[in-house]
């Protein structure tokens, strides 16, 4: 599973429209066509763990891992970019299944653009819902806090 970067500017009538993740990209270690990470090399940049790496793969939320001739993973700084996006989306709070979902309408390509957008709506939906309510949910806070601060500047006050 790769990423495909954005195409900057207008399109024009034969221009294909491609699929960003996020914002600007971050650096990569190594420049495109020098892009041949291990898994072990993949670990120290994402974070991630070997296990969650192959389990990705497993359920089809990364498919097309290039292998080298002894059959070890090759990572490319395009599944760099695609890795850095689903880390994205498990901060939403996506569900997995909706993850491997959105990775099977990418593969299928350009028909399945409502489909990913609809995807992608429901869970902004979904993470606006979370931010209100964590906003509640410090509002409570600062008032407990202030209450506090308040009650313990009076109790000084007495002694």
């Amino acid at each position: 599973m790769t990423v495909m970067q954005t195409t900057a500017g207008t399109l024009t009538p034969n221009t294909t429209r491609t699929d960003i993740c996020s914002a600007p990209p971050r650096r990569h270690p190594r420049p495109d066509g020098q892009d041949r990470y291990t898994i072990s090399e993949v670990v120290a940049f994402t974070g991630l763990t070997a296990h969650t790496l192959r389990w990705y793969e497993r359920i089809g939320l990364m498919s097309s891992i290039d292998r080298s001739h002894t059959g070890q993973r090759r990572y490319s700084n395009r599944d760099l970019d695609w890795l850095d996006f689903v880390g994205k989306l498990r901060m939403t709070g996506m569900p997995v299944a909706d993850m491997v979902r959105y990775a099977e309408l990418v593969r299928e390509g350009e028909s399945t653009y409502l489909d990913r957008r609809e995807l992608l709506e429901s869970t902004r939906r979904d993470v606006l819902t979370r931010i209100a309510e964590l906003q509640d949910t410090l509002a409570v806070l600062d008032r407990k806090i202030s209450f506090y601060g308040d009650a313990g500047r009076a109790c000084e006050g007495r002694e």
